[in-house]
């Protein structure tokens, strides 16, 4: 659109300021962070309107879009009618000009999407959502819905919350003196999804190649930067793929993804670096045009045993078998390579049943991606194929089959090579955005104690 156009905007008010002759509004419609400015003469009509604006108010101007003759906007509009759709009690109102830090503003949730920094991120989530479906769908993947009320543990670690329509106060119990879950909803224990990898499988051994992307939880009692109750996956799963074919599809997927971001969302991009995070745009470009290294975990152990004895100190100890902590990963990747890792032979005692095992008996066809400022970004692995192996595997870990048995026959009745991973979705837009804490990148962020709103 011109200067010189007619124009009709509505909008969220971000500041009021002027003298005695003019008013200046800066007005938000949410579809960008930069504001338009809005100047209006002041008279007795118009100072009665603007007695009623605040910041927070939603109004609705009409008037002539021209070239600004100030700084900070090319273009702004002389406004001929204002009116006052919302007004704003400005005394109440939880977002003021002032900088506010991120810990209140998770206490008023319902509102921080109005600020620019939150604007900015849950744009880049709805473009980042958008570009998934994109590049699978281009790529002839089919989007699977995979149940989140399920009665397995894809992981086998117990961390559900479980899915009941019993009554608290009166639970009905067996023989053992149990819950009696034959009374319940479903005539078993249920409980919402941590993955919907294992019926992913599924898919890919009938669909070929299929991704699933939808919300999982975990009872997991961490309070830190990193976890959340209730998060957002990504899980494509592929027939015929090998672990190096998993791989170049992560690696790939994950520098699209990026690249994407930076060609779609520059202006969102830019501000929440120079706001907060001044190499956010130098690290996404980095990714995008560097090759991931691909490294043995025995290796890996390697690197970190030698930095240690130069001197290096880490908080969680270093040893052949341990599962490597966010400090150990971001070395690798952020001091002794300067680019992302794919970190893949992972010893067998500390990955799940379903990942193949090598020949060695020790390791796994697992891989992990990480990033720098992150850690671990994709889980993944090659799928254990040998119907032998993978039930040798649950009774090694004394896995009860009982709701297994229609995993296993995938194995049973044409079983195939196939891989995937999983993409924790607010894990990439930590990264993308810059932003510190995982719970400043969901709208509404379940945790414990805290399932506002």
């Amino acid at each position: 659109m011109k200067p010189g156009c007619d124009v009709l905007v509505k909008g969220w008010v971000r500041t009021k300021r002027g003298n005695k002759e003019i008013a200046f509004i800066a007005l938000n419609d949410g579809s960008t962070v930069k504001n338009l400015q809005i100047v209006v003469d002041k008279n007795e009509e118009s100072e009665n309107i603007l007695s009623r604006i605040s910041t927070g108010a939603c109004i609705s101007v009409s008037g002539s879009l021209v070239e600004s003759v100030g700084s900070g906007q090319a273009v702004e509009v002389h406004a001929d009618k204002v009116e006052v759709l919302g007004e704003c009690d400005p005394m109440r109102f939880p977002l003021q000009k002032k900088d506010t830090s991120f810990e209140y503003l998770r206490t008023v949730a319902h509102m921080r999407p109005r600020t620019n920094t939150f604007g900015a991120v849950f744009r880049l989530r709805s473009q980042m959502a958008f570009a998934i479906h994109e590049y699978f769908h281009s790529r002839g993947f089919v989007y699977l819905n995979t149940p989140l009320i399920t009665a397995s543990d894809c992981e086998g670690a117990g961390q559900m919350f479980q899915v009941t329509t019993l009554d608290l106060n009166n639970v009905p119990k067996n023989k053992k003196g149990q819950p009696d879950f034959s009374k319940d909803f479903f005539g078993k224990q249920t409980s919402l999804t941590v993955s919907g990898q294992l019926e992913g499988e599924l898919g890919a051994t009938a669909l070929g190649e299929i991704y699933t992307f939808g919300p999982t939880f975990r009872a997991e009692n961490s309070n830190t930067p990193r976890h959340l109750a209730e998060f957002w996956m990504i899980e494509p799963e592929m027939a015929f793929y090998d672990i190096n074919d998993n791989m170049d599809l992560a690696e790939d997927f994950i520098k699209h993804l990026v690249k994407y971001a930076l060609d779609n969302c520059w202006d969102d991009v830019k501000f929440l670096s120079d706001r907060y995070d001044p190499e956010l745009i130098e690290r996404l470009q980095g990714v995008v045009n560097t090759e991931f290294v691909r490294l043995e975990y025995s290796e890996g152990i390697s690197i970190l045993e030698k930095a240690i004895a130069d001197g290096v100190q880490f908080e969680y100890p270093v040893y052949w078998g341990v599962d490597l902590q966010s400090e150990h990963e971001r070395y690798l990747v952020e001091k002794h390579f300067g680019k992302p890792v794919i970190l893949t032979g992972y010893p067998k005692d500390i990955k799940a049943f379903y990942m193949k095992q090598n020949e060695d008996g020790k390791t796994v066809r697992a891989m992990d991606v990480l990033f720098p400022k992150i850690g671990e970004i994709i889980g993944g692995s090659e799928r254990e194929a040998s119907l032998q192996k993978l039930e040798e595997r649950i009774d090694e870990l004394q896995m009860s089959r009982k709701n297994l048995e229609w995993y296993i026959d995938t194995r049973r009745f044409g079983s195939c090579p196939h891989s995937g991973f999983g993409l924790g979705f607010e894990r990439l837009l930590l990264f993308v955005t810059g932003m510190q804490n995982i719970r400043d990148v969901i709208p509404f962020p379940r945790t414990p104690k805290n399932a506002e709103y």
